[in-house]
């Protein structure tokens, strides 16, 4: 199925240019090239603009605070508007000064302020940063983990060992179930007054993306979908989702019964949601577009 548009977070934001992770002295090439971009993150915060519309403070090869970096913090994340971009993963203990007229934060309630494929550049960084935070040591022996491959595998240093780390994705579906005329909504007590979204869970195990959707739908709402088909996905760095979206379809009349994380779930016509009954989730959400999808009636 064809999008128009790219879900946010994702589409071509960058050029990944993975053979580039190949080169031995990708660094020294980095650091040789006056139109390197290096994109500052402090944990989970980046290094942004402090004034407003939020925009990432990118530093040249002279900036001090990449004069002093050392080599393991650095990531080559690839070509963002043409020109090279390496993520400096500064490690969240560390004291770090912020440049003048820039501040180091938070990716998620910026989110929809940001440039779009800013908000994926920092989205990819975010991601890269909590993987290399939660493996420093390697699973199987304890040993640390050295960073190889433009910081794209981590190694286990005991050779005897010699593990290979990959990025952790968590792979979750999530669904605009219909039956018809109506759309299964749920949401959970944290939320705002009236916030619904649609259902969504992580897969689990030997679990192909269709039985999670029949399994999640079942466990919180009851109602048993009888055919789906795949929308688009989306990824989610919060911590280090890849949200894979569905429409589907239930039996006409199906009752609903909450358990789970659900606080409550129940069924909604289009004119209840177009009458504000159910508060749709953020716009830059794929909930928000499997909803949109149906509203208008593609879904």
């Amino acid at each position: 199925m064809h999008h128009d548009r790219a879900n946010f977070f994702s589409g071509p934001y960058l050029e990944r240019r993975a053979e580039a992770r190949e080169d031995p002295d990708w660094i020294a090439s980095a650091r040789a090239d006056p139109a390197t971009l290096y994109l500052v993150g402090h944990g989970t915060a980046h290094l942004l603009h402090a004034d407003s519309p939020p925009r990432i403070a990118f530093l040249a090869h002279g900036a001090p605070l990449v004069r002093a970096a050392d080599e393991a913090s650095l990531v080559l994340l690839g070509w963002f508007r043409d020109r090279r971009c390496v993520l400096l993963d500064l490690p969240p203990g560390q004291a770090v000064g912020a440049p003048a007229g820039t501040a180091f934060e938070e990716l998620r309630p910026l989110a929809p302020l940001l440039a779009a494929d800013e908000a994926g550049l920092l989205a990819y960084a975010r991601a890269m940063a909590i993987w290399r935070a939660r493996h420093r040591h390697c699973g199987v022996c304890g040993a640390r983990t050295i960073a190889t491959r433009a910081g794209h595998i981590l190694v286990c240093s005991n050779a005897a060992c010699a593990q290979e780390l990959f990025p952790r994705i968590d792979p979750a579906i999530i669904v605009l179930v219909s039956d018809g005329e109506r759309a299964l909504l749920g949401r959970q007590s944290s939320w705002p007054l009236r916030r619904y979204s649609t259902i969504a869970g992580f897969v689990e195990p030997g679990e192909s993306l269709e039985d999670a959707v029949e399994r999640e739908v079942a466990e919180e709402t009851g109602v048993v979908v009888t055919g789906l088909r795949y929308d688009s996905s989306q990824p989610w760095p919060f911590p280090s989702s890849l949200m894979i979206g569905f429409q589907a379809s239930a039996a006409a009349g199906s009752s609903v019964r909450v358990s789970g994380e659900l606080e409550e779930a129940r069924w909604f016509t289009r004119a209840q949601i177009d009458a504000g009954e159910a508060l749709a989730p953020p716009s830059q959400s794929i909930s928000w577009r499997l909803i949109e999808t149906w509203l208008k009636g593609r879904g």
